[in-house]
């Protein structure tokens, strides 16, 4: 018993490790699952990074649509990602810090261009970048922002 209390600070950080890990990543299941489902809403709604060869019939109109997301990695997650550093390796945190990040950037551009009343979206680009109080420190990462941007196109309707 002596033991344990000598060692309290130690056990409780390895608590709170665990209960800030569990927290992080049960975060991150419901932010995939939320992913997932409005991805299969959107499935139909066309997006491409090429513009299709339309004439001026064809096409109503044409605007610019984005959509944004800072997603930041948590703490525990982070500072696994750290010790993995040392070692080596794939950082699956890092990998799916960056998916999450993307996959909304683009499901937000998409809700936009369908509340605006647009058929597609042509030419669509991705851009990433580190943000944070971390970001300029060497293999840190803190937060990451995505942003998707595109031409939204209103068809003509036979």
């Amino acid at each position: 018993m002596e033991n344990l209390a000598g060692n309290f600070d130690l056990v409780l950080f390895l608590v709170l490790l665990a209960v800030g890990y569990g927290c992080g990543s049960l975060a991150e299941r419901r932010h995939y699952a939320s992913i997932t489902q409005r991805e299969t809403k959107l499935l139909n709604f066309q997006s491409m990074t090429i513009e299709p060869l339309l004439n001026k019939e064809q096409a109503q109109e044409s605007f610019l649509v984005q959509g944004s997301a800072v997603i930041s990695i948590d703490y525990f997650k982070r500072l696994l990602a750290i010790l993995r550093n040392i070692f080596g390796g794939r950082i699956k945190a890092y990998e799916s810090l960056v998916d999450r990040a993307r996959r909304e950037a683009t499901l937000r551009l998409k809700e936009q261009a369908l509340a605006r009343g647009a058929d597609m979206v042509v030419n669509l680009r991705l851009e990433t970048s580190t943000i944070g109080n971390s970001a300029n420190s060497k293999n840190r990462v803190g937060s990451v922002e995505a942003i998707a941007y595109g031409t939204a196109i209103t068809l003509h309707k036979p």
